[in-house]
């Protein structure tokens, strides 16, 4: 059954840059309320200020349960809330071995912990209605690892078995999972990645597109892009001698160890930051 979001009262996560941005903007063009939850609430506030009172903005921590209060708070006057969008992440890269324990954690902080703080303070609400729907926005690197980015890929498959559980968990309260696994998006974050060879990168609004697809028809996994999906669940049930010859024989393996240093310079000084 096809759901309408047209009428749908939705958070977005990271909603002032990137995929959260053009995930809120999709949304409320559909006819979504859409509440923006970001560190930067300026930024967040000149996203929701074109479409007048259905879109809202407030600032939000997502490591910070206290601030998930507030920030329900805030944007009360939109819910019930339909739909929870998990977005907001960053990605430091480099050597794991070079990598201070504030940026490990902070990592984990907010792509972790504020999935699951997320989950903690909306979901609630939803299974006490009887319906609602959670959609995490992980990465490709949170089903294939990649070098240089091992905390990232470890955060992103924490989000992976998060989600997992969660849709099990919640399932019989009517209460929808999905996990949405985007390839290189032209964001800042992944400014300087290069896409690996025969996957071309994919634009936020690509990814915004596949999360309303969700909405609508809630389903447990969606890659971007799509066609993407198949052949990686084919390649992970090979043996691992085979899957060792594939990435030798490709280029995937090494993407954000090709990362450019100079073109993540302003992001990675942001992040580095906390302030995803």
């Amino acid at each position: 059954m096809s759901r309408r979001i047209a009428g749908m009262a939705v958070i977005v996560t990271g909603g002032a840059r990137g995929i959260g941005r053009a995930t809120a903007q999709h949304l409320a063009r559909l006819g979504a309320s859409v509440a923006i939850g970001d560190l930067d609430a300026d930024l967040a506030a000149s996203v929701a200020a074109p479409f007048g009172d259905r879109v809202t903005a407030a600032r939000l921590d997502v490591t910070d349960p206290d601030s998930w209060s507030e920030f329900l708070t805030e944007v009360a006057h939109l819910g019930p809330w339909d739909a929870l969008i998990n977005n907001a992440g960053i990605m430091p890269l480099g050597s794991l071995l070079k990598e201070p324990d504030q940026i490990t954690r902070t990592i984990f902080d907010v792509n972790v912990f504020g999935v699951i703080n997320g989950t903690k303070a909306v979901a609630p609400g939803m299974v006490d209605r009887g319906h609602g729907h959670i959609v995490n926005v992980a990465s490709a690197v949170g089903r294939l690892a990649v070098a240089n980015g091992a905390t990232y890929s470890a955060s992103k498959f924490a989000v992976v078995g998060f989600s997992e559980a969660m849709r099990a968990e919640l399932e019989p309260s009517g209460v929808d999972v999905t996990l949405i696994l985007p390839t290189v998006v032209q964001t800042e974050l992944s400014a300087g990645v290069p896409a690996a060879k025969g996957v071309k990168s994919v634009t936020p609004d690509e990814v915004a597109r596949v999360i309303a697809f969700a909405l609508r028809k809630p389903q447990a996994e969606l890659w971007v892009p799509r066609w993407i999906q198949g052949p990686t669940k084919f390649t992970q049930a090979l043996p691992r001698r085979v899957t060792a010859v594939l990435d030798r024989l490709s280029d995937a393996g090494k993407v954000l160890s090709r990362a450019d240093p100079a073109a993540r310079a302003a992001y990675e000084e942001r992040a580095r930051r906390g302030s995803g």
